[in-house]
């Protein structure tokens, strides 16, 4: 079976997939929700909202950092997981199982892990997911993306690259001089990265377009694609995985919810004095 199969199929089984896409929903509208350009907010603004509260999102559906507090009983601190969340987020909320996935970052970059699979988070541009453009990410995400893909393996992540410090042919981008070198900023941190990605890395790329609202969600390996073009050895769309259905019957609006218990008036008896006139206020506030 090949590569991209096999990871999504084992995935979407665990209920990884569906606990990323949840999480990355929920954190889109949250931050559309609070944005407001009268505001003062700036698409910078959003960009940084949406990826704080979706790493939020992804460590609560996984149980992870500060969510991974044991309550009594057994179980998770239900009252701080489900702290802000909508009624929409906590119905569709997918329910896992505590420790199935854990956080672990690389190099500072927020970082998940499922058994043998690592995945980080990386937003780009609406509609350009395909040809994301690495060179213009972290050093870290340059690092993942240049991973040997699934078909090309070899003893050292990096082995091709450090022999002589010279790019492999089919890295150079076009026009570029043969025998070109590494970038200087990138050579000094290869060999810690190589003894670091032990696990094949991914990445779950996300966009957001502000004016409509729509949104890209894919789970892939990435391709550092030096000479533009495509930047994954293969990609899924996540926004198929299916989540826990939303019904009317399970999630009463606020209002409902928060219903004062209807309880019947108390009975009051008026005193009639002066010839049938009514002491004290009206019911409108007057005089009576």
């Amino acid at each position: 079976m090949a590569e991209q199969q096999e990871v999504i199929a084992e995935l979407t089984a665990a209920g990884v997939l569906a606990g990323i896409r949840w999480a990355y929903e929920s954190a889109t509208r949250r931050s559309l929700e609070s944005y407001c350009e009268a505001d003062g907010h700036d698409p910078a603004w959003l960009g940084h909202t949406r990826f704080t509260l979706f790493r939020d999102r992804l460590d609560r559906v996984f149980g992870c950092a500060r969510y991974a507090v044991p309550a009594v009983g057994g179980g998770l601190d239900r009252d701080l997981l489900y702290a802000e969340l909508s009624e929409r987020d906590l119905a569709s909320m997918p329910h896992l199982a505590p420790a199935l996935v854990r956080r672990s970052d690389l190099r500072g970059s927020a970082g998940w892990i499922y058994r043998r699979h690592w995945f980080l988070i990386a937003s780009a541009e609406f509609g350009r997911i395909d040809t994301l453009p690495w060179l213009e990410k972290s050093v870290t995400k340059q690092l993942v993306a240049m991973q040997p893909g699934p078909d090309h393996r070899q003893p050292s992540l990096f082995e091709d690259l450090l022999t002589d410090g010279v790019v492999p042919d089919h890295l150079v981008p076009e026009g570029a001089p043969a025998g070109i070198a590494l970038p200087p900023r990138l050579d000094p941190v290869l060999l810690a990265a190589d003894r670091q990605l032990k696990l094949p890395a991914f990445v779950v790329a996300h966009t957001l377009d502000a004016d409509t609202g729509e949104i890209e969600l894919a789970f892939g390996r990435p391709w550092l694609n030096l000479r533009g073009g495509p930047a994954w050895h293969w990609r899924e769309d996540l926004l198929t995985v299916p989540l826990p259905a939303v019904r009317r019957t399970e999630v009463p609006a606020a209002a409902e919810r928060d219903q004062l218990s209807v309880v019947p008036d108390a009975q009051v008896r008026l005193r009639v004095i002066d010839g049938g006139r009514r002491t004290g206020r009206g019911r409108d506030g007057g005089q009576a």
